[in-house]
């Protein structure tokens, strides 16, 4: 006969052996902060003692956690997802689980119906928390979220005065660099092509772009900027537009690398030799910029990096929202909101690369 297999110790025994409360069990088992390091031991302590082993599942549902979170594209124009960008956030965020145990529900996110029914959705404990990319500046799901008191972290903002917690590249500083080196270069005039501006990302490096033009002393008025959204038909149509408008134009920095793509297009068909004609710089350093030709220069969005702080913060988020839940503290604290959006709000550098189209 086999040896019969001992009780399993609970996470009841555990917390009763320590002298302290379920909650901080579950806290000292997921290393979360807020624990007296003394507190901590004597967990650790009846832990070893009991010989208990944390079952995930059963830490999921005692928890009330999903171990699952959402990627949430808001996106109106469905054509956009087959963007680079699209691609290098996924991978980004999903090396950064990768060793986390925690899955990734990706969901795209087009009309206020789907918004609704995203959050309803969120809501009923599928997810454990949000990370939203794309958002543009109207968009009310990040507040609909956090009424709904779902830990969200954004990847971009929707203006200067975000208060939901967000990573975001240093976009206004890359388009500043890139002009400047093509001034330093002896260029002197310089369009831009935008992306959409009723997203942020757009406003900053088209802010960007204007403030090294008047730093330079050089023409930067609406006239040398043509409008885009990210695409490469956009930024084809766009160049043309540019050389209509502007036939001595020397150099163009476009909003994406993608849109420059677009923009290496509509010059070669113009007949004019890049760099030697025209300089581009494209921004975002995606594995495009080294397929066109010539190879793009272009400002480095440090994708991995921010793959990395996305998760981070999110995972703060979800700590803390569940430290809440387990110490009773009353919900809908607006103060705890602003002190924990407040602090967790992070602007990594870009990096121009060069390579042969500037």
């Amino acid at each position: 006969m086999g040896r019969r297999r001992p009780d399993t110790p609970t996470l009841e025994e555990v917390a009763a052996r320590a002298g302290v409360g379920r909650g901080t069990v579950s806290r000292v088992v997921n290393n979360a902060a807020g624990v007296k390091e003394s507190t901590r031991r004597a967990v650790r302590e009846a832990i070893a003692e009991l010989g208990y082993v944390p079952n995930l599942a059963a830490r999921s549902l005692a928890g009330r956690r999903a171990d699952a979170v959402a990627l949430a594209m808001t996106e109106r124009d469905w054509r956009l997802f087959g963007e680079p960008f699209f691609a290098e956030t996924v991978h980004g965020v999903g090396d950064a689980l990768a060793e986390t145990g925690v899955q990734l529900l990706l969901t795209l996110i087009r009309t206020d119906e789907e918004r609704k029914r995203f959050v309803e959705y969120a809501r009923g404990g599928r997810v454990d928390g949000v990370l939203l990319v794309s958002v543009r500046a109207d968009d009310a799901l990040p507040d609909m979220l956090a009424e709904a008191r779902l830990p969200t972290v954004l990847l971009g903002r929707r203006s200067g005065d975000e208060r939901i917690p967000y990573v975001d590249a240093d976009n206004a500083g890359g388009a500043r660099d890139a002009v400047d080196h093509l001034v330093g270069q002896g260029r002197t005039a310089i369009a831009t092509i935008t992306g959409p501006l009723d997203m942020y990302v757009a406003q900053c490096r088209l802010r960007g772009y204007r403030e090294a033009l008047a730093r330079a002393g050089l023409d930067g008025g609406p006239s040398w900027t043509a409008g885009g959204d990210f695409t490469e038909a956009s930024g084809r149509r766009a160049m043309a537009e540019l050389l209509a408008r502007h036939p001595g134009v020397d150099a163009v920095l476009a909003a994406s690398d993608t849109t420059a793509a677009g923009a290496l297009t509509a010059l070669r068909e113009a007949g004019r030799r890049v760099p030697e004609d025209v300089a581009v710089i494209g921004f975002d350093d995606f594995p495009l910029a080294r397929d066109t030709v010539p190879q793009l220069t272009t400002v480095r969005q440090p994708m991995a990096e921010m793959g990395r702080a996305l998760v981070g913060l999110l995972l703060e988020e979800m700590r803390d929202t569940g430290d809440m839940r387990d110490t009773g503290e009353r919900e809908g604290s607006g103060e705890t909101a602003e002190r924990g959006a407040a602090r967790r709000r992070v602007l990594l550098r870009t990096e121009l690369v060069l390579r042969e189209s500037a």
